[in-house]
């Protein structure tokens, strides 16, 4: 077996990434000294909202024995500074590193949870750790959840907001099975909502019960979603002792992409939102808010409590602390550090190393953190609590600064910054093509606008994760209709995709055609072949639907995306319908198709006519999926995707490719309509501009697209 007791060098990032060399390194320092090395980082060009809120005086002197206080209490428990440890798995996590993570927070006084799963006989031993009670109920019982300090009801998390837990069968071995109450090799997937809880008043009747059975504190674990403010109110009001919300961004040992990337807010709104609802309706005393989501050193922890956070959790931090070095591969049981791997006796974390990084990373952040007070003249943390005052924001909208509810300078930023196809995204796509499966990662989003830069408008935007106020769907045991009926019933496709073949190579044309014809999915051309008319949109008149650049009867008409296109669709001279390109037009696709949306639903003539957006900028199935719920009826992409797809590799089974493309993009959709709550994609998401929310999008387009600012009310 192999002992890892030290840190392993750090591979070369090539892309984008939060946990980036220089946090990594902090990190490091911390857990190698114990010792306060570093305050009030600067990240330039950051565009992660909390990276661009600074506080107004940032004096950085750093003394190893700073005077203020990072004592505080939750529920009752003491704790020496405002540190949760994650909620992270015996499972997710191989053993050694939960029982380092629980006995770390009896050693600091600070508090761990335990993650779904079922409890560690180890982990069992120390006091303060928080042990979860998940959809699944994996491995728990009442005498589980009577071992801990506080019992965690777990209905979402940041990484995976709307759907369960997923533990991949080859993670489940003979330990995690006898955990768990599973069998071995398969997989461990949470339903997405608790079965027994649907409303508020439900998740009031499991508070009271758990209390009643163990007479614990009882905290609940959410993701930063829409509707937050509620969400967390409704908690107070169900007598919880506390929150957890978890941000977009955080950490998770294994996700789909789609939902890592596209759904929930980051934590730093819904903490200001929520603290000020609650202020509001007069429940914030005696109510604690722990936020997660990376919180990676002692300055975004102080600004999260200023913005109403009474403790913040550290969950990849932590993991860093004791040696990861960052692969996101944590789904596939190889990790070199030894933290997430397969337990099956090949590799091990050291215990005593992983004990002391840990303890002194906890100490040092702490340090860091009573430094911060130092500067800022406070004595105590309680003096931080709340005092948005001290903030002020850098480069932000004028919405944000008003969720956020701090002073600042407005700063309208263009949509289009990065790269359209970033080589994440490519990789992504290679995946896809090759298991026709929605593709799993670890770790936290590295999507725009936190992390890479947005490329285009819908970069911008989150969808939603459905929670307690209104109950997720279960994409892995429901059927959810991803199905479209287009030219008013006449066209059917069982997703709302459809592959532009104008310019295809012949091989190109004829895989995703056959594809097409296969899935119930649709091709755009100028001519059709007569194999594939049936799934055809045509100018030549022998398709399925027939296109045209001027107004005929019963076609679809083929305008550029542009205002003066958005005129001529007032006319409405008896059409089935309206394509919009952004490839010739002079405006953004978003734009052009929220407003036409929006314009035929005042006129009461929505339900008449389709509105399909067509583009070689649109990439993969989460854009899809905020196209129709800006108003598309369908989304038009180019056939380039799946040579991006397939990149550097084998062209040979080029059907086998477009068919897993087309299958993996269907359940995709499903598993965002399922987060969602969504049943019936097409009745449900087409232009429901509420199911969307936007992370620090300029004014200007905001208003065009009228989708609300994340967190706001």
């Amino acid at each position: 077996m192999l002992i890892v007791k030290d840190y392993l060098p750090l591979p070369k990032q090539l892309d984008g990434e939060f946990w980036n060399i220089e946090r990594i390194e902090h990190i490091r320092k911390l857990a190698l000294t114990g010792k306060p090395y570093k305050i009030f980082p600067d990240w330039g060009n950051s565009l992660r909202i909390l990276d661009r809120v600074r506080f107004k005086s940032e004096k950085s002197t750093l003394r190893e024995n700073p005077s203020s206080d990072t004592s505080t209490e939750i529920a009752g428990i003491y704790m020496s500074a405002p540190l949760y440890l994650g909620d992270m798995s015996y499972g997710a996590l191989s053993g050694n590193p939960n029982i380092i993570i629980a006995r770390a927070a009896d050693y600091t006084q600070t508090l761990a949870g335990t993650g779904e799963g079922g409890l560690h006989p180890e982990v069992a031993k120390y006091k303060r750790i928080f042990v979860q009670w998940a959809s699944a109920r994996f491995g728990v019982d009442y005498d589980v959840l009577s071992h801990g300090a506080a019992v965690v009801i777990k209905i979402g998390q940041g990484a995976k907001p709307g759907i369960g837990g997923h533990l991949p069968g080859s993670k489940v071995t003979e330990p995690i099975s006898m955990t768990r109450r599973i069998p071995v090799g398969i997989d461990a997937i949470s339903p997405a909502p608790h079965h027994d809880i649907y409303s508020i008043e439900d998740l009031g009747q499991r508070i009271e019960a758990l209390k009643e059975a163990t007479g614990k504190p009882v905290f609940v674990k959410v993701a930063a979603t829409n509707y937050i403010p509620y969400i967390v109110s409704g908690v107070a009001r169900m007598g919880a002792d506390g929150v957890i919300i978890d941000g977009h961004g955080a950490g998770t040992g294994a996700t789909p992409v789609v939902i890592r990337d596209n759904v929930g807010i980051p934590i730093e709104l819904a903490v200001s939102i929520s603290d000020r609802v609650l202020r509001e309706q007069g429940m914030r005393d005696k109510f604690t808010i722990i936020a997660a989501g990376r919180v990676a050193d002692a300055t975004d922890a102080a600004k999260l409590i200023a913005l109403g956070a009474d403790v913040v959790s550290i969950g990849t931090g932590a993991l860093i602390a004791m040696g990861c070095v960052m692969v996101h591969k944590c789904h596939i049981g190889s990790c070199p550090s030894a933290l997430t791997n397969k337990i099956d006796g090949t590799r091990e974390l050291d215990m005593e190393f992983g004990f002391k990084t840990l303890s002194n990373y906890i100490r040092g952040f702490t340090l860091e953190l009573a430094n911060i007070l130092e500067n800022l003249g406070l004595n105590s943390l309680k003096e931080l609590k709340n005092r948005r005052d001290l903030l002020v924001g850098k480069g932000l909208s004028r919405e944000t600064l008003e969720v956020l509810g701090i002073e600042g300078e407005e700063e309208e930023l263009p949509p289009k910054l990065g790269e359209l196809w970033s080589k994440r995204r490519k990789v992504y796509l290679h995946e896809l093509i090759n298991k026709g499966e929605p593709v799993i990662t670890s770790m936290g989003s590295t999507a725009p606008p936190d992390v890479e830069k947005p490329a285009r408008i819908v970069d911008w935007l989150r969808s939603d994760g459905a929670q307690v106020t209104r109950p997720s769907i279960d994409p892995y045991r429901e059927d959810i209709d991803t199905s479209f009926y287009l030219a008013q019933g006449r066209f059917y496709m069982s997703l709302p995709m459809i592959f532009d073949v104008t310019d295809a190579q012949s091989e190109v044309r004829e895989a995703l055609s056959w594809a097409a014809l296969a899935l119930s999915s649709g091709v755009f051309s100028l001519e059709t072949d007569i194999r594939y008319s049936e799934v055809s949109i045509t100018s030549d008149g022998k398709g399925a639907i027939t296109w045209s650049q001027d107004y005929k009867p019963f076609t679809y008409v083929y305008l550029p995306s542009s205002s003066e296109a958005i005129e001529e669709v007032m006319e409405l001279k008896g059409v089935l319908g309206f394509i919009f390109d952004e490839d010739i037009g002079n405006e953004d696709l978003e734009i052009v198709i929220s407003q036409v949306d929006t314009k035929l639903k005042e006129m009461g003539v929505r339900k008449k006519f389709d509105l399909i957006a067509k583009s070689s900028r649109i990439r993969d199935s989460g854009d899809v999926f905020k196209f129709v719920a800006l108003g598309a009826d369908s989304v038009i992409m180019t056939h380039k995707v799946l040579d991006v797809a397939i990149g550097e590799g084998s062209r040979s089974g080029l059907k086998d490719k477009a068919f897993n493309l087309i299958a993996g993009f269907k359940k995709e959709i499903a598993l965002l309509a399922g987060a969602a709550g969504i049943y019936s994609v097409q009745s449900s998401l087409t232009g429901n501009r509420e199911l969307l929310r936007a992370v620090n999008l300029n004014s200007y387009v905001l208003k065009k697209l009228r989708v609300k600012v994340a967190g706001s009310l």
